[in-house]
């Protein structure tokens, strides 16, 4: 199953029937207990999260 990054409709193929622009596979990476990149996302979500959470400090 692919989504149509423009559009958001969903289908098989590798461009998109309504819009013609290209599709990303919809679902998410397979888990695996040993994952070599985990190191890296962890970084890069407490990065988000300090990020969003300086947003907040200065809307107060």
């Amino acid at each position: 199953m692919r989504k149509c990054t423009k559009c958001g409709n969903y289908t098989l193929k590798e461009q998109c029937p309504r819009c013609g622009s290209a599709t990303i596979v919809a679902s998410p990476p397979r888990f695996s207990p040993v994952d070599k990149y985990v190191k890296y996302r962890v970084i890069a979500k407490g990065e988000q999260k300090s990020e969003s959470g300086k947003d907040e400090d200065r809307g107060r």
